[in-house]
């Protein structure tokens, strides 16, 4: 039993070896991968975190009412997704570039939230029904990156695309961590919630989205071979 544990842990420190984690960090894709992960995570868990205060507070919303309208943008996720995949294979399927259209896909992911953010912090005398339908909206679509980043894994590497997932995967939960402490912290020195909750979103959604589309790409990598 010993020998067939050590044998099974030789093999494993050496399949841990044989992989090309220096030509992973040598890629601008799959750093472009690893920050967009940190900040589609960063608007989806403080959001996940804060929305349910925000409507409470910000929107006058009870309790009861402000639970039932944080479970909207996940609902509405669900026809988003169905929609972002047919869109994305029928594009593929035309002949459009994969690079391009994941480039597509994701941006929508992005830009749609940050224009929503955006809107819901500016003082348009909005009610609060538009603002939780605003949100809503966007925070749905954020669900193409599911036709975006999270399909450039396999794209970029089938042998490879479970360790690189779980690579960009590990920086996407750090917002989870700091991300909503920070949101925290920030509300109880400014009392802003366009500073504490939107703003930083709104800076990684379009710092993402310059990054993703300058970087970004789905071109089969030989990463075994470059090591």
């Amino acid at each position: 039993m010993n020998k067939s544990l050590n044998a099974s842990l030789e093999e494993f420190g050496g399949s841990l070896r044989d992989i090309p984690w220096k030509a992973f960090f040598q890629t601008p894709a799959v750093w472009a991968m690893i920050y967009a992960h940190f900040c589609g995570s960063w608007g989806h868990y403080t959001c996940l975190a804060w929305l349910p205060t925000f409507f409470s507070e910000e929107l006058n919303l009870n309790l009861t009412e402000a639970a039932w309208v944080s479970i909207l943008p996940p609902l509405a996720s669900i026809f988003v997704t169905s929609t972002a995949a047919q869109l994305a294979d029928n594009l593929i399927s035309n002949g459009v570039q994969t690079t391009k259209v994941r480039k597509i896909c994701q941006t929508i992911a992005f830009m749609s939230p940050a224009v929503c953010m955006i809107l819901s912090s500016l003082d348009l005398g909005l009610q609060p029904w538009e603002i939780v339908g605003i949100l809503t909206g966007g925070l749905a679509l954020s669900s193409f990156a599911l036709s975006g980043l999270y399909c450039t894994h396999q794209d970029m590497s089938p042998e490879y695309a479970s360790i690189l997932l779980g690579i960009t995967n590990t920086v996407g939960a750090v917002p989870g961590i700091i991300g909503v402490a920070l949101t925290g912290f920030l509300l109880d020195s400014t009392h802003s919630w366009s500073i504490s909750l939107f703003a930083p979103s709104i800076f990684f959604y379009l710092t993402g989205t310059v990054v993703w589309l300058a970087f970004a790409s789905s071109k089969p990598q030989a990463f075994s071979k470059r090591d």
